[in-house]
């Protein structure tokens, strides 16, 4: 079981587990993270699960792909730390993953 910390806009955290290759956004819809959508259910194709990862983990993540860039520059409020919680899976790396999440996804 790995951890990751779900931020609000408000600075309130919540640290759950999560199973090797679970997404951060499944994480987030089976636990009751408001916050996060899920519109699209992980598809990558409604960027309602968007989140701004800690500045103390960007470097440890790999790049978005282009299907992800693509949906975060159609985001409300992009920077360079957003990323969508569908595509980011758990896995060793990621234990104690920290993501900030935006005040509304549209």
């Amino acid at each position: 079981m790995y951890r990751v910390t779900f931020v609000d806009a408000d600075g309130q955290a919540t640290e759950l587990t999560a199973n090797e290759g679970q997404s951060v956004m499944s994480v987030a819809v089976a636990n009751g993270i408001d916050q996060i959508l899920a519109e699209c259910g992980g598809s990558c194709a409604c960027g309602t699960c968007h989140c701004y990862v800690d500045e103390s983990w960007t470097e440890k993540l790999p790049a978005a792909d282009d299907s992800e860039q693509g949906m975060i520059e159609c985001l409300m409020n992009p920077t360079e730390r957003s990323r969508l919680t569908c595509q980011l899976k758990m896995s060793a790396a990621l234990d104690g993953l920290v993501v900030h999440l935006p005040r509304e996804q549209y």
